[in-house]
């Protein structure tokens, strides 16, 4: 796959100076930054050095967990270092997202691997009215992201193919299927590997003010499914009536005719993939009305103290019974379809998901170690409870503050393209401070969600950006940077938009965010 591109000239080129100049400034920034790993050793060292200082100052707060005295801890001191050499196993053993993530991932890779996902999304975008086919990709779009990276690579292909078999620019499929993915990546329908990160980090920032706070996996379920529906429809609404009337959406008459390009063939499955579709598909509906059958009864085991749901092992659990449902139509699908012929197969598969996961382990050690050392030094305290106090002063109205933050991520977003990477140096500090103004933990998290989705399409410093590019040079030899950029900001600016909006709804409303969640 190709990732060159040749610089446009001429109107293309003066459409958007100040966006193209801007991607570019992007690109230097964001590849002076080390790499994620490194970051967060180069930040516990900088925690270090600020621990020492505010240490030898006194620096201290009141706790409004307990209402004691905490006073900052240097990091550079003999107790800072037993602690970080001490606890560094244990920092990363227990650390929130790491068993869940693990456990969904073994689930999820099995459905992925026997091909069941991509079936699926083929399904999906191949078997729609020419009029919902925009529709169609974006929405599956927002449900792939249970495939993880993966999504791109099935879904952004299949989005140009669909587009092109219903007469259509395959210029625009690839465009709405690479940004449905990607600004809307944290906003799914079904519970994803995200949503046990999240929660994970989400749940270790809770406990500096509550020590028994626990967000569960599915606390923005109810609003990732509104999400996930809201920005179908923005991406239908802009595709439609603004890139549709762009006047550069031919593609490369040589290049649809050429070897790069897949056959819209692929977009049909063979009678013994549609069999075992089927038949993984009944096997996940049984398995969701068993449970459901299970877990409706007040009397139920799965459910908490007084028949709740909001405290249950049902939801304590929930992580596990996503990676079982996923395991069962992939092995359902593994074995109609030949993917899995013997049972050995299944633990093999489960394995290479794992494996494939090896990058975001390493980094979940550094993650680890360093919240456990901004923990210890009670700096998170210090600047959460002083952040209130001033935010309350000051009289900000809170939906101002949320807006701030918004903002603030969503740029940061640009240059650190790992959700999780981002998340866990915010929440320690959004988290706190927006749960003494009485937002709950959860209601952070879900608009976290929408700054590490919306900037992310128009932002060449994620590699799926550049993978999206080398699809689109399919259709078009000459695409670059800017040529994408271009197609994609209107969409991502329009469905950050409307997803902030979603929020404020919600969150004035007093609708619940997801099973369990508090409604305000």
């Amino acid at each position: 796959m190709s990732t060159t591109s040749t610089p446009r000239t001429g109107a293309e080129a003066d459409r958007l100076p100040a966006v193209l100049r801007a991607l570019a400034v992007v690109e230097r920034v964001g590849n002076a930054l080390p790499h994620p790993f490194w970051l967060f050793w180069i930040l516990a060292a900088i925690l270090g050095v600020t621990s020492a200082g505010l240490a030898a100052a006194g620096v201290s707060v009141v706790s409004p967990a307990d209402g004691e005295t905490v006073v900052v801890q240097n990091l550079l001191s003999g107790a800072g270092l037993a602690m970080a050499v001490s606890t560094a196993v244990d920092n990363f053993a227990t650390f929130g997202p790491m068993g869940t993530i693990v456990a969904v991932i073994m689930g999820v890779a099995i459905a992925e691997r026997t091909g069941f996902l991509s079936a699926a999304m083929k399904v999906s975008v191949s078997r729609v009215p020419v009029s919902w086919v925009v529709f169609a990709v974006a929405f599956a779009g927002t449900v792939s992201h249970v495939a993880s990276a993966a999504a791109y690579i099935i879904l952004v292909p299949l989005g140009g193919l669909a587009f092109r078999a219903v007469g259509k620019s395959p210029i625009l499929g690839v465009v709405v299927a690479y940004t449905s993915i990607a600004s809307g990546y944290d906003a799914s329908p079904v519970p994803t590997p995200n949503d046990a990160i999240f929660a994970g980090i989400t749940t270790e920032a809770a406990r500096i003010i509550d020590p028994a706070a626990y967000v569960s996996p599915v606390s923005n379920w109810y609003f990732n499914i509104g999400s996930s529906l809201l920005l179908a429809i923005v991406i239908t609404l802009v595709t439609n009536l603004v890139l549709a009337r762009r006047p550069d959406l031919d593609a490369d008459p040589d290049t649809l005719q050429g070897e790069g390009l897949e056959d819209v063939e692929r977009l049909e499955l063979s009678p013994r993939d549609r069999a075992a579709l089927r038949a993984a598909l009944l096997t996940g509906l049984t398995a969701i009305v068993l449970v459901a059958a299970v877990v409706l009864p007040p009397s139920s085991p799965l459910r908490g103290e007084g028949g709740s749901l909001t405290e249950s092992p049902f939801l304590d659990g929930i992580a596990a019974l996503v990676a079982v449902l996923f395991a069962l139509v992939g092995i359902v699908y593994g074995w109609r379809s030949g993917a899995v012929t013997k049972a050995g197969d299944v633990p093999r598969l489960m394995a290479e998901g794992v494996r494939q996961m090896a990058p975001v382990l390493v980094l979940f050690f550094a993650i680890a170690q360093f919240l456990a050392y901004f923990d210890w030094t009670h700096i998170g305290d210090v600047i959460a409870v002083n952040s209130a106090e001033a935010l309350e002063q000051t009289g900000v109205p809170i939906w101002v503050v949320f807006l701030a933050i918004l903002a603030l991520l969503s740029v940061v977003n640009v240059l650190v393209t790992s959700g999780s990477a981002m998340w866990a140096l915010a929440a320690p500090i959004v988290v706190p401070m927006l749960m003494l103004l009485e937002v709950p933990a959860e209601t952070t998290q879900a608009l976290f969600r929408i700054a590490d989705s919306g900037s992310t399409a128009v932002t060449p410093m994620s590699p799926y950006f550049i993978m999206a590019l080398g699809f689109l040079q399919r259709y078009r030899k000459d695409a670059g940077i800017g040529t994408l950029a271009s197609y994609t900001l209107p969409l991502a600016v329009c469905m950050t938009l409307a997803w902030t909006l979603l929020f404020f709804a919600w969150w004035g409303l007093g609708i619940p965010l997801g099973p369990g969640a508090p409604v305000r």
